[in-house]
């Protein structure tokens, strides 16, 4: 299918799209191919080999846990953190996975793990090749299972490419024809933002409106409304779970938790009786707040959205309050108009988002920082110069200029953490989208640099980029800095 508002808008678990929701959502559908087979019963052992980055950087992804949650069959649009908690513990105490033990269905598992083939397996089992990168990604991910004669039932290799997405080996040409046939049936497709603005004039339409008509082509009017104002409360619940946490993040780099600290101190030094007004000489320190809150959560393993990624979801969400409560305007606007600017901006968001996907990548471990964080920026800046009222050339302008001031970021987290320094990237990523926000609405919408040629260039930056620098903690910050 063509990529959608709900594909790079998705509810899944921390600390990682493309090596914590990627590697579960693989996982979970080679179990229910196993279930739907018949051979399940037949199972006697399980082979997972882990390539390239997701090797590397898996353990502090927690690409391994999460490859034994997809094998039981919970899905990462499902599960709840709290399942995650308890199953895992549940298989580091017994040693027993259940392989496709568990059915998913909206409202969570509803056939506990217990189900299932029973096999003696953990994340100590998995083969890892960190050196050896297959040739369609990085993130490359093999699974198998034999029959008690040693004999192959079944086998997959997958690739997570980004934002949670996957890709099956040897169906790469299969997806790229369908992705290609299901845009034809678009009402207004488009690859690049020239295109897109094409469209835009010929209409005489807003890029949230050309998002909205393509969208309509498979969900309704309201279902589109609804699951973005859901999109909005799931990013808006992770703020408020993370206000809650204190102290130390997961993983043993001992980083403290900030967020919690932080809103006290802006409810003492910014009071109000309205709970809807926040002073504007604070709204640097609520976006960062924001920011903050969102990426403490996600290293927490907690439930986000994936903004496209889930190493850059702080960024939307940031400048998605900052549009709801600084914007000109937005002491009188009413609750229809909020959920109006929420739709809006994500549309908007979205439409900027599918140019990355489709043109360039969104993957830290194929381009480096710059697609994920990059991306995120570069698609707030769209979202917000769109809901204060820009012309479509001056949105195209705001997620450009976006960009062109990530270029070449790298992926170096210490420790393969999704902490440092992926958290203050996400405050000072969603800064730099408001900025590029504002200088755009302060021109006419005609410049220098189309987004298409920054986007060419941050895929070419990214091809160039040591793969040292591309989450494979081999450079900068993760070799450079003492891990404890």
């Amino acid at each position: 299918m063509a990529v959608g508002v709900f594909d790079l808008f998705s509810i899944g678990i921390g600390p990682s799209s493309s090596h914590t929701v990627g590697p579960m959502r693989a996982a979970a559908v080679f179990a229910n191919e196993l279930r739907g087979s018949g051979l399940l019963e037949g199972v006697a052992s399980l082979r997972v080999d882990l390539y390239g980055s997701l090797a590397a950087t898996g353990r502090g992804h927690g690409t391994m846990t999460a490859v034994l949650l997809g094998l039981e069959g919970y899905h990462p649009e499902l599960i709840l953190p709290e399942e995650v908690e308890e199953r895992l513990a549940a298989i580091a105490d017994t040693g027993v996975l259940h392989l496709a033990g568990a059915v998913m269905s909206d409202g969570g598992a509803i056939a506990g793990s217990e189900g299932g083939k029973p096999l003696r397996y953990g994340v100590e089992d998995m083969v890892l090749h960190p050196l050896t990168v297959l040739p369609r990604h990085t993130n490359g991910m093999k699974f198998a299972v034999s029959d008690a004669e040693g004999e192959v039932l079944h086998h997959a290799t997958f690739f997570s490419v980004g934002g949670g997405f996957i890709v099956r080996e040897g169906e790469e040409d299969a997806a790229q024809q369908e992705l290609d046939e299901s845009k034809k049936e678009l009402p207004l497709p488009f690859r690049t933002a020239a295109e897109l603005l094409g469209r835009c004039a010929s209409k005489g339409l807003g890029i949230s409106d050309i998002m909205f008509i393509n969208e309509r082509a498979s969900r309704s009017e309201e279902e589109i409304r609804d699951g973005l104002l859901h999109i909005w409360s799931v990013m808006d619940n992770c703020v408020k779970t993370s206000l809650k946490r204190e102290g130390l993040l997961p993983g043993g780099l001992k980083v403290r938790r900030r967020a919690p600290d932080w809103f006290d101190r802006l409810k003492k030094e910014s009071p109000s009786q309205d709970e809807d007004y926040y002073d504007p000489a604070y709204w640097q320190e609520w976006v960062n707040l924001i920011a903050l809150a969102v990426n403490e959560e996600n290293a927490s393993g907690g439930r986000v959205v994936t903004a496209p990624t889930n190493g850059a979801a702080g960024i939307i969400p940031a400048v998605l309050f900052y549009a709801l409560h600084f914007a000109p305007g937005m002491d009188k606007a009413t609750q229809q108009d909020r959920d109006d600017i929420v739709v809006r901006f994500l549309l908007a968001a979205a439409a900027v988002g599918v140019l990355y996907k489709e043109q360039a990548s969104i993957s830290g471990a194929e381009v480096g920082c710059q697609g994920e964080v990059g991306s995120a920026s570069s698609m707030a800046a769209a979202g917000l110069a769109e809901v204060m009222g820009g012309t479509p050339a001056q949105v195209e302008n705001a997620a450009e200029i976006a960009m062109e001031h990530n270029l070449g970021l790298t992926c170096d987290p210490i420790g393969g953490l999704v902490q440092i320094p992926c958290i203050e990237r996400n405050a000072i990523a969603a800064a730099k989208a408001i900025n590029a926000a504002k200088m755009a609405l302060w021109g006419d919408g005609s410049h220098r640099v189309s987004l298409d040629e920054v986007i060419v260039t941050m895929r070419e930056t990214g091809k160039d980029m040591s793969h040292k620098y591309k989450e494979t903690a081999l450079g900068g910050l993760a070799v450079n800095v003492v891990e404890c």
